[in-house]
């Protein structure tokens, strides 16, 4: 009997996939415990439509962030910190800060996690960071860092 398997089952196969199973498998185990539906043209016809919807989202996703990306693209992040005389900060300068800054520079809402900063910086300098806006969509950035003698 062919069913369409609505969570992921062990050693069945996984969510929305259409699996061949035995009689007795779907009426007695995935039916009661609404793992599965079996599969009509009608459902089958869904699932699809389902899946297809799920693409177009997904590719509207990834064209939003190529767009973001390519505004973002070389442009320079300024973060301003205390720092001594021989430039080195009073503390580092973190990817939060880098977030923060690049929201409030640029509009640009992006989770700490997403920055990629080898390690945090710790002096007056230029560093060039990688910010990961999707999946296999980077912008590479600069960021400045200004100190201030107190």
């Amino acid at each position: 009997m062919k069913v369409i398997l609505l969570a992921d089952v062990k050693g069945t196969g996984k969510k929305e996939e259409i699996v061949n199973v035995s009689d007795g498998y779907a009426r007695n185990f995935l039916f009661p415990k609404k793992l599965a539906v079996e599969s009509t043209p009608g459902a089958a016809k869904e699932l699809e439509r389902k899946k297809a919807a799920e693409r177009q989202r997904e590719m509207e996703r990834r064209a939003e962030a190529d767009k973001k990306a390519g505004g973002l693209r070389g442009k320079v992040i300024t973060v301003k910190a205390k720092a001594g005389a021989q430039g080195r900060l009073y503390g580092s300068i973190t990817a939060q800060e880098i977030a923060d800054a690049l929201k409030n520079q640029y509009g640009v809402e992006v989770d700490k996690r997403k920055i990629d900063l080898k390690e945090a910086i710790r002096t007056v300098c230029e560093t060039e960071v990688v910010v990961k806006l999707y999946p296999e969509v980077n912008a590479k950035m600069t960021v400045r860092v200004m100190g201030g003698e107190n």
